[in-house]
């Protein structure tokens, strides 16, 4: 599903910062992977490398066997409509658009038939256990609602890839733990490889594998 070979990445600026630096390691289709380590060790900017959002300054990027680094980011954005879909620590919800308005959103810009987009919702919102809430803005859910809604908007493209970056940030213990038990049953029913972003140990118990980076560097590949 994924390898990454050699990567680095370096900022250029009034100093060069490295990021990243030769992070190799592969995950394969189905694994629920933790990506960890303190703050500014290179955590997301892995994720975005994975996702296509950017590309390395040297290695290699293949997803779903296709080498990234290789692509325009024209074809990195259409190559992500179908193939890597996101979950964020803060939500990124439309405030205007009701929970199934902004699951559908992913379907309509990919030109999706409105049929099939309410039958793709209406399942999506399903799985998460948000049927009857489906008609709700965002500021009438709560934060673990909301959360599920983003994971809702992740699943309805059918996206093999699922990148989740500090999913229960912003969210108390309770509902933090729905959210981590939540991804565990989609990683279960074979629905998505998961690869997540945490500073907390309990996200990154719930997955089979941790992968530990420090100071841009991969220093722990741990329950392979």
């Amino acid at each position: 599903m994924l390898r990454l070979t050699e990567v680095s990445k370096v900022y250029d600026g009034k100093s060069q910062v490295t990021a990243l630096s030769g992070i190799s390691f592969s995950i394969e289709a189905g694994e629920m992977v933790a990506v960890v380590g303190p703050s500014g060790s290179g955590k997301s900017t892995l994720l975005n490398l994975m996702g296509g959002l950017d590309v390395p300054t040297a290695g290699s990027v293949e997803v779903a066997g296709r080498d990234l680094t290789k692509e325009s980011e024209e074809a990195r954005s259409l190559f992500r409509r179908t193939h890597v879909s996101y979950i964020f620590q803060a939500y990124h919800l439309m405030p205007t658009l009701t929970a199934a308005q902004n699951v559908a959103l992913p379907l309509h810009l990919a030109g999706v038939a409105r049929k099939e987009v309410d039958s793709r919702v209406a399942a999506a919102l399903g799985t998460v256990g948000l049927s009857e809430r489906s008609r709700h803005l965002p500021d009438e859910l709560s934060g673990g609602e909301r959360q599920r809604v983003a994971i809702a908007r992740a699943l309805v493209t059918g996206a093999p890839l699922l990148l989740a970056d500090e999913p229960t940030g912003n969210l108390d213990t309770a509902r933090g733990a729905e959210i981590l038990a939540l991804l565990r049953s989609i990683h279960d029913e074979g629905k998505a490889t998961i690869v997540m972003v945490t500073h907390d140990p309990h996200a990154a118990a719930v997955c089979d594998r941790t992968v530990e980076l420090r100071d841009g560097r991969l220093v722990g590949d741990h329950g392979r």
